[in-house]
């Protein structure tokens, strides 16, 4: 009965180690450098969702522009990005870093932008006033369109 115990408790052991199940690549990209590249590919991957030709009229590759960014070859960056994968909590964390500097750059703009629309807004409500101002300040006969006729029936009786 000990034997017993003692072999499942060995075979349970033995099971329930950890293997590691991408090892380590000899020029593994350390953790903050990863996070900055897939930074940078998430906001190319926006760009390619929101305006799919603008990234199109380009003669460069942009995702190999970023990895040339950082140094880094293809084949490093996706064995350093399976190793990483393997190890769920690490990779969710890469993920939410990523997730927050997004949001951060995300308020920004919006702010960048409703500034430009209020700019755009007063300047719009500025330029119809302008405009009835230089109306105004022509002379009554150039806004007047007299019809034809009216100016056919006054050249008779002048004669």
């Amino acid at each position: 009965m000990k034997n017993l115990v003692i072999i499942i408790l060995v075979l349970f052991l033995s099971v329930s180690c950890k293997k590691e199940l991408v090892k380590q690549p000899a020029k593994l990209i350390e953790k903050g450098k990863m996070i900055d590249i897939m930074y940078d590919l998430s906001l190319l991957d926006a760009m390619k969702y929101q305006n799919p030709l603008s990234l199109d009229s380009t003669e460069t590759d942009p995702t190999k522009f970023i990895l040339k960014k950082y140094k880094v070859d293809s084949l490093q960056f996706a064995q350093s990005n399976m190793y990483y994968a393997t190890d769920y909590e690490s990779y969710k964390e890469m993920f939410d870093e990523i997730s927050k500097r997004l949001a951060v750059n995300q308020r920004a703009t919006d702010s960048i932008v409703k500034i430009e629309d209020k700019k755009a807004a007063k300047e719009k409500k500025n330029k119809p006033k302008d405009s009835i101002k230089e109306a105004v300040k022509k002379p009554l006969k150039q806004q007047v369109n007299i019809d034809s006729i009216k100016q056919l029936i006054q050249s008779r009786k002048k004669k």
